[in-house]
Order: C-alpha cells, then structure tokens, then sequence
C-alpha cells in the first residue's frame, strides 16, 4: 500500500509540465549523445551539470537521470548502423547488429533493440520501486561504522571490476579519497590542503572535476585519434519485428533484465559489464551459438536489455544508501548534496516527492524514448554526420560556460582544464578515471565515518569486526581485494580484456 502510494505521488510530479518538459530535454539529449560516437553519458551530464543548478532540484535530478537511460538507448543506433558504439554500454551490439544491418536487416534491429530497452527499462523501473523501501528501511539500522565499510565493499568492487590492472584502480581511488579531503574539516572546523587558496575553503567542486576528465579529456583524445564513420547506405525499413524475431527475443529481453538488474546494483557493475554477461549468457544457452556474431537478433536483444534494466538497478543504492554505483550516479549524488538532499535510508521519507518523482520519471521518460527511437531513426543517421571539427569546440566553449557560471569563478575555470589534461594523459596511459570520481564523492562521508565510529568505540578499531554487519561489508571487502591473485581469475579477467578491445 506504501509503494502504491508512492507511485501515485510519484506520476503526480512527474507529470507536471516543468518536469515533463526537462525529462524530454534529458532523454531527448541523451539520445543525441548515445547517437554520436565518442561523447557519451558520463561526459555530458559532467557538461551538464552547471545548467541543473538554476533549474529546481527535482527537475534537474530528472533532466540528468534522463541523459543516462537515454543515452543507453542511442548508443544501439551507431553500432547497428555504423559498427561503433555510441557509449561504452552498446560495445556488445556491434558484433550482431552490424551483421544484420549488412544483410539488411537494419530495420528489425533497431526495432529489437528499441521494444527491448523499453520493456528492460520497465522492469527494472518496477524492480526500483519494489525493493528501495524496505532496503531504506534496513539501512536505517547502519551506523557510522557500517558506513565505513559499505564504502570500502563499494571501492573494492569498483576497483575489482575496473578495465585494467587493479593497482591502477587503488591508485585511482586514493587519490580520490584525497580530493575528497581538500576543504574545511566538518570535525574540527580547520582548512585541510587548500594552501591558503580561498576557493578550495569549500572543497574542489565536483562539476569541474568531472567535466574535465570526461568531457575535456574526451575532447582531446577524440582530436587525436581521427574516427572514420562510415553510416551504412540502406533505406531502414520494418522496423516492427516480425513475429519470429519477437519469438527469439523474449526470453533474451526477459534474461537480459534480470541480470542488468542486479549487476546495476552492485558497485562498479553498471551497464557495460550486463551487457557483456548477457550476451555470454545468451550464447551460452542458445542452441545454436555458432549463429552469434553472424546476425543472432538474441545478440541484440539481450545486451541492449540488460543495459537498460542496470540503470534502473543503479539508482537503488543510490537513493537508499547514498552510495553511488558507478560514476553516473556519483555525479548525481554530488548534484543531489549541491540542492541540499542528501540520498540514504531517510530520503524516502524526508524527500518523498524527489525519490519517487525521480522513479516515475523513469517510466514517462520510457515512454518518451520509444517514441523518439523509432519514428526519428532518419533524423539520428543525419546527426551521425556532423563533422567533429563543428562539435568538439561547441563542447569545449559549453564546458567552459558551464563551469564559470557555477560560481563565477576563474579557479574552477583551472580546475577544469587542469583535470581536463590530466584526464586525457590518464586514458592515454590506462588510468580509469572512475574510481577517482567515485572515491571524491564518497571520500568526507569515508572520512566522517571512520573518525565518528573511532571516536564512539573510544579509539577500539575492532568496533569494524565486532558489528556483524559491519563485519561481512569488510570481509567481503577483503575477499575481493585478494581475488585477483588468483592464477584461475587472473586468465578469465585477460579474456574478458580482450573481449572488451
């Protein structure tokens, strides 16, 4: 009766005309950058950002949650088209799409691919609004030292499932944590690694950060390496399936939600690593997997719905614990702390109206996307031709408007173009960006944490393994952490590398 409730205030807010209005800019936006290769979801809600802080918090929340799933469902149409995903997420939907495409077929993989995100979303959508409650409810039982370790798991996992070697990831994750630190002490009221620079008083902004090692960064590295797009020449047609392709795809569709799902829940899993799992899933138990990468429509329907059921799955942990799953959603924590919400167990009960606006969002936003996809593919394959020699400065002159009008300040203008160039020498040499960005967010609650759990245990560091749930969060922590040692891991983490390249 709760979650019914819920849903109806939900579909009240959501429905009203300013946050209809940012939700279509958002999915309509998102799709244009899944479209375009070599932006993608990450780097444009970093652009973006600065824009949602003059608009209300709940619209701005919806207009970014949008860019997210929407980009899921543009970055189909350029590697069914052109054989190059859009984001990261669609890297999966080449190997099938592009087949298919070839043998024309364009049009049924397309239309898969869109009823398939629609019907994941849905579900997941569904999943979100099932299981927040009565984890918010749990999570009220965490104090400061199942805090503390619930951020270290997370670290762990981002880490653990990060491209590359996991030392990188650590590295990356320290240095976020001390990012996170650089500001006035909220303990002792004392300035920590501002070097007498009043701007850092506050700590470095999230928004600067992030538009520098997604968005300039990306900018730069796209500049040097000359992408040949090359969109297939075909009149796209039928692209309602036909009753056989729907018979293929609906056990893919169903299998893909569930594992996009729950893989979305857990840090670091998010949409890229779904879709490679169901995809393996669906060769696996097809009957025919040799089809695979030849033009199975099973190759399209299941990643392109695992990927959009993981970004629904990734707003549970954020909403209900405050912990970010990836670092789409950390950007939209930090965007949340900006607006004075803080997401955990009581924003449910303190911020009704933004917890479940945002959840029926998702669906209208759905709903928008399905009727954007189809009826526009023509207008999204005449997109795929804007020169980046007209896009890359458009980015580069927003990133730098957006950032200035923040707070007006010429600092974070350096902050942005600094990380903006460390970012591109971090992709040159392998350095996710992300566990930095997710450790910045989480670092002062890890720091908060650690020191009140110190001080209410009297200085007695077992008070992190004398607390059951505490206790599980860090040895599953730790387990994590040893398990790439593993000879037997280490051989299927270099496969799944090379699947990845």
């Amino acid at each position: 009766m709760e979650t019914l409730s819920g849903i109806l205030i939900g579909l009240q807010v959501a429905c009203e005309p300013i946050n209809l209005f940012f939700c279509f800019v958002g999915v309509t936006i998102g799709t244009l950058i899944g479209v375009l290769p070599g932006i993608g979801p990450l780097a444009t809600i970093s652009i973006l950002l600065p824009v949602t802080f003059h608009a209300p918090p709940l619209s701005g929340i919806i207009m970014l949650a949008g860019v997210y799933y929407g980009a899921l469902y543009g970055g189909s149409t350029t590697s069914i088209l052109v054989n190059i995903p859009g984001e990261a997420a669609s890297v999966v939907t080449c190997l099938d799409g592009y087949q298919m495409a070839l043998q024309g077929r364009a049009g049924p993989a397309l239309g898969i691919a869109a009823f398939g995100s629609f019907i994941a979303g849905t579900l997941g959508i569904v999943g979100l609004m099932l299981a927040a409650p009565p984890l918010a409810r749990m999570a009220l039982q965490f104090g400061p030292p199942e805090y503390f370790s619930l951020v270290i798991l997370g670290l762990m996992m981002l880490t653990f499932l990060a491209r590359g070697a996991m030392w990188k990831s650590l590295i990356m994750a320290a240095a976020g944590i001390f990012l996170g630190s650089v500001g006035i002490d909220v303990m002792s009221g004392s300035e920590r690694f501002t070097f007498n620079i009043a701007e850092l008083a506050d700590g470095i902004g999230i928004a600067p950060v992030a538009m520098g090692l997604f968005g300039i960064s990306e900018v730069l590295l796209n500049i040097e390496q000359s992408t040949e797009r090359s969109v297939f020449k075909t009149k796209i047609k039928h692209l309602f399936p036909s009753a056989r392709d729907w018979a293929a795809s609906v056990l893919p569709i169903l299998r893909g939600s569930v594992i996009g799902f729950f893989l979305g829940i857990l840090p670091g899993g998010g949409a890229v690593i779904s879709s490679f799992v169901s995809y393996a899933v669906e060769k696996k138990v097809s009957k025919h997997p040799e089809k695979f990468g030849t033009g199975a429509i099973e190759g399209v329907a299941g990643p392109e719905s695992a990927n959009n059921s993981a970004s629904a799955g990734a707003f549970i942990p954020l909403l209900t614990l405050g912990i970010p799953s990836n670092p789409v959603t950390a950007i939209l924590l930090g965007a949340m702390i900006v607006f004075g919400m803080q997401p955990g167990p009581l924003l449910l009960s303190q911020h009704p109206n933004l917890f479940w606006g945002t959840v029926a969002s998702m669906y209208v936003g759905n709903c928008m996307l399905l009727a954007l996809n189809l009826p526009l593919i023509g207008i999204w394959v005449k997109i795929l031709k804007v020169p980046y020699a007209i896009l890359f400065p458009l980015i580069l002159l927003f990133c730098l408007i957006g950032v200035y009008s923040i707070n007006n300040s010429i600092t974070e203008m350096l902050i942005m173009i600094v990380f903006g160039v460390i970012g591109y020498f971090f992709k040159k040499f392998e350095f996710e960006a992300a566990p930095l960005i997710l450790a910045m967010v989480l670092g002062p609650m890890f720091d908060v944490a650690l020191r009140r759990s110190l001080l209410l245990a009297g200085g007695d560091a077992t008070t992190f393994i004398t607390r059951p749930i505490s206790a599980v969060l860090l040895g599953s922590a730790f387990l994590i952490l040893i398990f790439p040692l593993l000879p037997w891991f280490k051989k299927k983490r270099k496969v799944i590398e090379e699947m990845k390249d």
